[in-house]
């Protein structure tokens, strides 16, 4: 009975009988259906990857990215629905200010990742709002010391050393288990990332997409900036030769 809505689904105020919330599952789903996302936290920083999907050829190669900085230290990667996830970056804008002002310091990233769960978890609480249909990747550098969270659409988040979201988060993980992110570098995380990223596109279902790659690291004074192009076009080449290798096997 419980297995699709019946009546339970209506609103996410409403528990079904067996302690199932359905909005937020929902939700989950419109995190499965968009580009994969990636974050790696390695020995000397944090990478970020995005499987950004182009909807339209027409579109303006670099419009609308999915990965933004919510402060200097703080870069922040998003799966799901677009325009929620704009809108969770402008609210832990609006959290690494507050604390800024308070206490004249960066933001931990442990205390982002759980305001914003904070945040994401009110929308789960009425009726009269939606669940954000979009999970969050927090990649943060705080007295050089590296840090990963993930937010799911509940509210709940994970300190993780390699995570994904998107559709492709099942072989994503997979191929991340096998890294040594322990002993691992920013560059060789930004070559993996992006392979990874390239194995789980799918060209024959998937419309075609743009590479983001972030990183927060000592090349990047400890701020979070974009990959540069060089090194960026670097990974995508042995990424392409990699992903044509395994289909020739």
């Amino acid at each position: 009975m419980t297995s699709i809505g019946t009546g339970y689904d209506l609103s996410v105020s409403t528990y079904s009988p067996d302690g199932r919330v359905f909005q937020v599952e929902y939700a989950n789903k419109a995190v499965d259906n968009s580009g994969t996302a990636i974050g790696l936290r390695v020995k000397d920083g944090v990478v970020l990857a995005v499987e950004k999907l182009v909807q339209s050829k027409l579109l303006v190669a670099g419009a609308n990215r999915r990965i933004q900085s919510a402060d200097l230290h703080i870069g922040i990667a998003t799966a799901g629905l677009l325009a929620d996830g704009r809108h969770l970056v402008n609210r832990a804008r609006d959290e690494a200010q507050a604390w800024r002002d308070i206490y004249r310091q960066p933001i931990p990233g442990k205390t982002m990742a759980d305001r914003l769960g904070q945040y994401i978890s009110a929308y789960t609480l009425y009726s009269s709002v939606r669940p954000f249909g979009t999970s969050t990747i927090i990649g943060t550098m705080t007295d050089n010391e590296p840090s990963l969270y993930m937010v799911e659409p509940s509210g709940v988040y994970w300190g993780y050393r390699g995570c994904a979201i998107g559709k492709g988060k099942s072989l994503a993980k997979t191929e991340i288990e096998k890294l040594d992110l322990e002993n691992m570098t920013v560059r060789e995380a930004v070559k993996q990332i992006t392979r990874i990223i390239y194995s789980c596109h799918d060209d024959a279902k998937d419309k075609d997409f743009e590479l983001e790659l972030s990183w927060i690291c000592a090349e990047s004074q400890y701020k979070h900036q974009f990959v540069p192009k060089d090194i960026k076009l670097e990974a995508e080449t042995l990424a392409k030769e990699s992903s044509d290798d395994e289909m020739e096997d």
